[in-house]
């Protein structure tokens, strides 16, 4: 179905050279979705998730544990099984996509990932296509793919998570609106975000957060790519109600160079923080004394994370696992806004927006090709709206295009009403 749909919904006839012989016409809502890496924590929450948002989706978990998985399935009910795939196997992975609308792909961690195997599976099998994608390398060699996704005519969306993903969504709106309420240009764009330890999502935000202290971060200053440091930079940024300040650091981020691309902002940067404090520290330590080829190494970075994982753990039971992005935009004409995303369970949010981006793929919102969230043909401005609301389901706080003394946790009065 995948392209189908989209098809469908528009009142478009297709053509079986469109990718529509090998499927019957069965609606979004009896649409068969493959979640690879279904019995990992991103993985397993986006099936959760999606069951949910369209209680008879077939799901179909796909992962190396069939315990979990069977618990999992068990736990998802009748329209749901578990599946066991290897994603290095490009036959297996063919064979697993058959007769499969869409492919969630949350088998990361995708740092230092050589190859795009299950996006060039899903377009040999005309397959619609997401990941959750947090990394810059591979995000933008998925993007190379573009032109094969389109001529097979597969949607497919690149980093739609929940950071980047949503995060990449929430700047793409206050972009626009900046420019319809006062023809505003944006100037600098900001992401800021924020995970208590490793926010129920184990080993591989861990994994993750290593492989990234191994890279330079990429940002832009005034239309000029710049490398900085990474884990340098520390600011304190205030998130709002139920967050409020904390640190954060610069980290190499898919979005901020397909927000620079796409949205033609000339400044962007993003930075990340964790709790407890001291993990900070022990960030700073890490991409200070740790050889960078050792951080870009990952069966060396697995070494570390069996390591420090049941330190890491101990704690997360004490600092919870709240999560918070803030998206911040200046403007021309001294116009400032800001976007707030606050959860008080990441391994749960995250599950929420991946099914988000699943359902707008599944609706039609996708054309083809491969796609950044903030690119409209990836998520039309018409169906942005519905996916942020999706997306910000069970937040303790979700705002868009504010000033940033209305959200902050502690504004100054300057008096006559008057905060800064």
């Amino acid at each position: 179905m995948a392209f189908s749909t989209a098809m469908k919904l528009a009142g478009v006839a297709a053509t079986p050279s469109e990718g529509l012989g090998k499927r019957e016409e069965r609606g979004v809502e009896r649409s068969r979705v493959l979640i690879l890496g279904g019995t990992g924590r991103v993985g397993g929450s986006t099936a959760v998730a999606l069951s949910k948002l369209c209680p008879s989706l077939r799901i179909s978990v796909a992962g190396r544990n069939r315990e979990k998985g069977a618990a999992l399935v068990s736990k998802l009910g009748e329209n749901c099984e578990f599946v066991e795939v290897n994603i290095d196997n490009l036959n297996a992975l063919a064979e697993a996509l058959n007769d499969v609308d869409l492919v969630v792909h949350a088998a990361g961690p995708f740092q230092q990932g050589e190859k795009c195997n299950v996006l060039e599976a899903a377009i040999s099998t005309k397959t619609a296509y997401l990941d959750v994608c947090d990394d810059m390398t591979y995000a933008y060699r998925a993007k190379t793919f573009h032109q094969k996704a389109v001529d097979a005519s597969v949607p497919a969306i690149t980093t739609g998570g929940i950071y980047p993903g949503v995060s990449n969504l929430m700047a793409a709106e206050l972009v626009q609106l900046a420019k319809t309420e006062g023809a505003y240009e944006p100037e600098r764009l900001r992401y800021y975000y924020y995970t208590a330890g490793t926010g129920g999502a184990g080993p591989t935000i861990l994994a993750t957060s290593f492989l990234l202290l191994g890279e330079d971060v990429i940002a832009y200053n005034k239309g000029q790519r710049i490398k900085l440091k990474p884990y340098s930079g520390m600011l304190n940024i205030d998130f709002g109600k139920g967050i409020g300040k904390r640190d954060v650091y610069l980290l190499n981020l898919p979005e901020v160079r397909s927000s620079h691309e796409v949205l033609g902002v000339p400044t962007v940067s993003a930075r990340f923080g964790t709790a407890p404090f001291f993990w900070n520290w022990g960030m700073i330590a890490i991409a200070n004394l740790v050889p960078a080829e050792t951080l870009r190494d990952r069966s060396k970075v697995q070494q570390l994370v069996s390591l420090f994982d049941p330190i890491v753990r101990a704690f997360d039971g004490i600092s919870g696992e709240r999560v918070s992005m803030r998206v911040d935009l200046e403007c021309s004409k001294g116009r400032n806004t800001v976007g707030i995303y606050s959860h008080k369970r990441l391994s749960e949010s995250v599950g929420t927006c991946a099914a988000a981006f699943a359902m707008a793929i599944l609706e039609g919102s996708t054309q083809p090709g491969v796609w950044f969230p903030e690119e409209p043909q990836g998520v039309s401005a018409e169906a942005r709206k519905t996916l942020l609301d999706r997306a910000s389901k069970g937040t303790i706080n979700f705002v868009m295009n504010k000033p940033a003394w209305m959200v902050e946790t502690e504004p100054k009065e300057l008096g006559l009403g008057i905060y800064v």
